[in-house]
């Protein structure tokens, strides 16, 4: 897969029509009282300048792309990314944007390498500054949140899931909003924690800010956070420093989407407050 995508992205020529193939890595929750964004022009695929790549994690990335028709994102958003060999054959993937919103001409996706997967190690392996790629995007009009929505805010994510949740985290940083947030985040390892020292500086820096993380496989000497699945006693933590009526955004696995969704309804939360999107493995 790999070499026969190389050549295209690389020479940076017209990729051939036909039938994206290949599933996204993430999935939007059936809209429910959705938040519409402002009218925007018919999205079409354009061609992308890779601009840079710098490392979150061992196997996570954020690539900077340069478009050449901007348009504005909400914080939640995605974009499409397809690549096209010569001989046709292609693979599209959806990616959330974890850049904030106020940021102009460019976008930022992160992407976690999914081992075998088609578009994910192509990225991180053959991509370089300078490639040119397909985006199409932004998309997506459920899973949004802006400085205008106010708060409370309770953010959960696990792994990469956090990303969309980090562009909500930068929109409320550039937009100079103090609502009430609580972001609740699972990872593996300390290691695995993306933006660790960007969530360390927001929350010391803003005291309506508060950060909760939990690492399920290890912990660094004198941790002193959580070390399990995020779980009601941790949820029922951040509804305590965020009072009443939250609006809540869980992002992450499919199980852990599900349980935090659960536990919160057995909190007291309607339904309503809590959307949800799930990652999962789709030969990303």
């Amino acid at each position: 897969m790999i070499e026969r995508l190389r050549s295209l992205v690389q020479s940076g020529r017209e990729p051939a029509a036909g039938t994206p193939r290949g599933g996204a890595p993430r999935a939007e929750a059936t809209p429910a009282a959705a938040q519409t964004p402002p009218a925007r022009r018919p999205l079409g695929w354009q061609i992308a300048t890779v601009t840079d790549i710098s490392r979150e994690t061992s196997n996570v990335s954020s690539f900077t792309f340069a478009l050449p028709v901007f348009q504005p994102h909400l914080a939640g958003q995605h974009y499409d990314l397809r690549l096209t060999a010569e001989d046709g054959y292609q693979a599209q993937r959806s990616y959330s944007i974890a850049s904030e919103p106020m940021r102009t001409g460019e976008v930022v996706l992160t992407v976690e390498r999914i081992p075998d997967g088609e578009v994910s190690t192509y990225l991180h392996d053959v991509v370089v500054p300078g490639d040119l790629v397909e985006l199409r995007g932004p998309i997506g009009g459920y899973f949004v949140w802006e400085a205008a929505l106010g708060g409370p805010l309770l953010l959960i994510a696990g792994g990469s899931g956090v990303v969309p949740l980090m562009s909500m985290l930068r929109q409320r940083a550039g937009a100079g909003s103090h609502v009430p947030t609580a972001l609740v985040y699972s990872s593996r390892t300390r290691e695995d924690v993306i933006a660790f020292e960007e969530l360390e500086m927001l929350a010391q820096n803003d005291p309506s800010l508060w950060v909760l993380h939990t690492l399920t496989r290890s912990q660094p000497t004198a941790w002193t956070g959580y070390a399990r699945r995020i779980d009601r006693e941790m949820l029922a933590e951040a509804l305590g420093f965020l009072g009443t009526g939250p609006q809540v955004f869980i992002c992450g696995p499919t199980l852990l989407v599900e349980s935090a969704a659960e536990a919160l309804v057995g909190l007291g939360l309607a339904p309503g407050q809590v959307k949800t999107e799930r990652f999962g493995p789709t030969g990303a």
